[in-house]
């Protein structure tokens, strides 16, 4: 990966022969939007879950009505908590990227560290990809490595 998984590669268009780049702070980003999406999807299902408690059980007592009954009740448990489920997946996702945001900076950082480069914080107000490219490591100052990958922003908040 040319330029490291924080940085720019250098080619115009950016990805190309296979490479991809990994910006911790999108990542963050993203993470938060999937555990919106989790937590909102957990509003949906209680609100379902209301819903169908509010309609009580219009299928009456009769033989017809009690075997619907003891169909309907048991997929209705599956259903709600499958939805359940799918809404704490949903926010897992978010964990997930979270954790991967996180142990890409650090392997960035190490990396970095491994070549004389050092962790330099994004600073408030940069964000995106001006926070990988802006604070680059000068190829001309004493004891640094030419070629070397971009300093790596240490805050990643969004």
């Amino acid at each position: 990966m040319a330029g490291g998984s924080t940085g720019a590669s250098g080619r115009a268009g950016g990805k190309a022969g296979g490479e991809f780049v990994l910006k911790p702070w999108e990542l963050h980003g993203e993470a938060k939007e999937f555990e919106k999406l989790g937590g909102e999807l957990a509003k949906a299902v209680i609100a379902l879950e209301q819903g169908l408690a509010a309609l009580g059980a219009p299928w009456g007592a009769d033989q017809p009505g009690s075997g619907f009954a003891t169909v309907y009740g048991q997929a209705r448990g599956e259903l709600v908590g499958g939805l359940r489920g799918l809404a704490g997946r949903v926010a897992g996702v978010g964990a997930g990227l979270h954790t991967m945001a996180a142990r890409t900076a650090d392997a960035d950082s190490s990396a970095a560290s491994g070549f004389g480069a050092t962790a330099v914080p994004a600073g408030p107000g940069v964000t995106g990809a001006s926070a990988g490219t802006s604070a680059a490591v000068n190829p001309t100052a004493p004891g640094a490595t030419p070629g070397a990958a971009p300093a790596v922003p240490t805050d990643m908040s969004v």
